[in-house]
């Protein structure tokens, strides 16, 4: 849960419905003005709300209803969360602890090495590097190139294996590799076999077709020259 109160007003509702609890008590649990408490209380506000149960929710106990209720003095308390809820990274590049920004040069040169598709854009965001430093490393002109070593940057602690591999993945969409095409090239699908073995079937039928039919012309040319001869000599 949140450190904050979820939906105050439907909470407010339902604290004036259900308990005995004083307007100014849960005007300050609910963050609102006793005032508008009040109006809540006689039907003059958050008329068609429904209140929100804040024991359901986790952020109310029932134990601080009733302590609220037993004494007007008391103010009642957020239950502390049960589940802390990451906060979600903000964008922009990777903030990498002075300790260890002497260790992304070799962590640039080993992501250079062994994943040469990603592209300096990916490399910085992994290791919170600019794309200059990267560009020194790729043409071995940074200051300190003769004393590098290639090292895995989730080693280092520069980034996680996650990210890592998130990172590969994107890389890698949409690049075939040179060894599958050589096997492409070298084996044929089964649907392609069969488109080709139908391909020569269909060729060889054609080329018996076209045989038979030279045939059959040859025929009657050399039928028509005997034909003609014993027409003159009947005359």
């Amino acid at each position: 849960m949140a450190e904050q109160l979820l939906m105050p007003k439907a909470t407010a509702v339902w604290l004036v419905d259900n308990t005995s609890l004083s307007f100014d008590q849960i005007a300050e649990f609910c963050t609102m003005h006793p005032l508008e408490v009040k109006a809540i209380a006689d039907g003059e506000s958050a008329q068609g709300i429904k209140g929100l149960d804040p024991t359901l929710t986790g952020q109310l106990s029932k134990e601080e209803i009733k302590r609220g209720e037993g004494d007007v003095k008391h103010r009642l308390k957020l239950s502390p969360p049960k589940v802390r809820v990451p906060e979600a990274k903000k964008s922009g590049p990777r903030y990498t602890p002075v300790s260890k920004r002497q260790d992304r040069p070799n962590a640039i040169l080993w992501l250079v090495r062994n994943h040469p598709e990603l592209k300096d854009a990916q490399v910085s965001r992994l290791v919170g590097t600019t794309k200059n430093t990267i560009q020194q490393i790729r043409d071995r002109t940074h200051w300190n190139s003769a004393n590098l070593q290639p090292m895995d940057p989730v080693t280092l602690g520069l980034c996680s294996q996650i990210d890592l591999d998130l990172e590969i993945e994107k890389a890698s969409r949409g690049i075939v590799r040179p060894e599958e095409v050589a096997e492409e090239e070298r084996l044929l699908s089964a649907a392609q076999s069969q488109n080709y073995r139908s391909r020569e079937r269909s060729e060889e039928e054609d080329g018996e077709l076209d045989a038979a039919a030279v045939f059959a012309k040859l025929s009657s040319m050399k039928r028509k020259p005997e034909e003609e001869e014993e027409e003159e000599g009947g005359y």
